[in-house]
């Protein structure tokens, strides 16, 4: 069943029931309100004839339009009737009367005509009984009138009100089907297109907004799939390509061993790097769904940071650059060893790729405000003022050039973000103010 349909019958059935219940209570109030006045009026003709009676010993002469009286002796014989009902027996039994008593009678001829009465019954002396009436005829007929009205109007108002509502509630959700037709619209081949938004600020719009907020981050999810696709896709395609060219070269001719075995060795040397490469994309890949695997446990920072730097340190050698380490001995922190190991190396192979030779690469370690914060530093050229923005994406470069001879990636940085994020801490690249970069990675530990 439609929105539509279901707000008009859930409206339909909430009206019916407040006009039923609106009509009951308006004509059980008219009712109480109508049987109160005739009330009030009967006991007080009953003082004004009781007064009478008692001083002339016959009741008034002159009676209200269709109102009657009667005197009715203690023996339950009728003493006098007004004219107006002259011929009714006895309305009451005398003795049944102990207090003044209010009743109905469907049937009493008043005038000549039967009509519903309602009397007032109040003892008097000589244990006599005085009974005053009057017709129920003209109540009767206003409260039919109003039932009639009731029963006319309360379905014609129910009908105007499910019409009026229908069209409402066609009126309010005209937007949402605007933004469901734009919405089925919008593919993955044409991701820009955008839901129309309502110029009523009310809720309609807000969502509207915030769906368009949705496929904004949506499509730029897209666009960075698509550039890690074709980005993965190039970096995949040069070692494969040195793989197979050293393997055809091999094959081409006879060739002597250690012809050979540097062919053998060349092709192993694109194979790590396929096996790094294929290892960096599924740890972005596994960062970018939220599954990055992390296993805290103290970890002396001292040791973490020194066994790392060793592992780098034939190739500082061999370059010419010099590796500083700055971290407090009694430093421990609850971390992933593995993956900071992994951020931290990062840190230095792109330190040590672009300093030049006598050149120096600093690392420090400190706790500072409840975090871990690891900061490595080197005296080389920088980051290119363009890059900073992007640096922690997956394949971005210094440089414009998608091969070096060095042989990055653009993995390392993304990398390094991943393992902060999945610590739950951020990292920030800047340069420094008399050359160089930094970059330091803060971990709540």
């Amino acid at each position: 069943m439609r929105l539509r349909t279901r707000v008009t019958l859930v409206s339909a059935a909430l009206m019916a029931v407040v006009l039923a219940a609106t009509g009951a209570f308006v004509y059980l109030r008219l009712q109480t309100e109508l049987r109160q006045a005739m009330d009030e009026t009967l006991r007080s003709r009953a003082e004004a004839e009781r007064l009478v009676v008692e001083r002339s010993g016959a009741l008034p002469s002159d009676q209200p339009d269709d109102a009657f009286a009667q005197l009715i002796g203690s023996d339950g014989s009728l003493i006098e009737s007004s004219g107006s009902i002259a011929g009714e027996p006895p309305l009451v039994e005398a003795a049944d009367v102990a207090l003044p008593a209010l009743s109905e009678r469907d049937a009493v001829t008043i005038e000549g005509e039967v009509v519903p009465a309602r009397m007032l019954a109040v003892p008097i002396s000589e244990g006599r009984v005085l009974v005053v009436g009057a017709s129920l005829d003209d109540q009767r007929q206003t409260l039919g009138r109003l039932a009639t009205s009731l029963a006319v109007g309360g379905p014609l108002a129910l009908v105007l009100a499910v019409g009026v509502t229908w069209l409402l509630v066609g009126w309010t959700l005209r937007p949402v089907e605007s933004m469901r037709g734009e919405a089925a619209a919008i593919s993955a081949s044409d991701p820009g297109r955008r839901l129309p938004v309502p110029g009523t600020g009310d809720e309609l719009a807000r969502l509207a907004e915030t769906l368009n907020a949705m496929l904004e981050r949506l499509e730029e999810a897209i666009e960075r799939e698509r550039r890690f696709v074709d980005d993965a896709s190039h970096e995949l395609r040069t070692p494969l390509a040195n793989l197979k060219a050293e393997l055809d070269l091999a094959l081409r001719r006879s060739r002597t061993a250690d012809e050979l075995e540097r062919a053998l060795r060349s092709a192993a040397e694109e194979t790590d790097r396929l096996a790094r490469l294929a290892d960096d994309l599924l740890v972005l890949a596994r960062a970018d769904r939220g599954r990055l695997p992390i296993r805290r446990e103290p970890v002396d920072v001292a040791r973490m940071v020194g066994g790392t730097v060793d592992t780098f340190a034939a190739r500082a050698s061999e370059r010419g650059v010099g590796i500083d380490v700055r971290v407090p001995e009694e430093l421990r922190a609850d971390v992933d060893e593995l993956r900071m190991r992994q951020a931290l190396g990062n840190l230095l192979d792109n330190g040590l790729r672009y300093v030049p030779s006598g050149g120096r690469v600093r690392v420090a370690a400190e706790r500072h405000d409840g975090s871990l914060r690891l900061e490595v530093r080197d005296t080389g050229p920088g980051f290119p003022p363009e890059f900073l923005p992007v640096a922690f994406e997956a394949f971005a470069r210094p440089d414009v050039s998608r091969s070096r001879p060095g042989g990055g990636t653009g993995l390392g940085l993304a990398i390094v973000a991943a393992v902060a994020e999945a610590h739950g801490g951020t990292v920030v690249a800047d340069n420094l103010p008399g050359g160089g970069a930094v970059v330091v990675l803060s971990i709540p530990a």
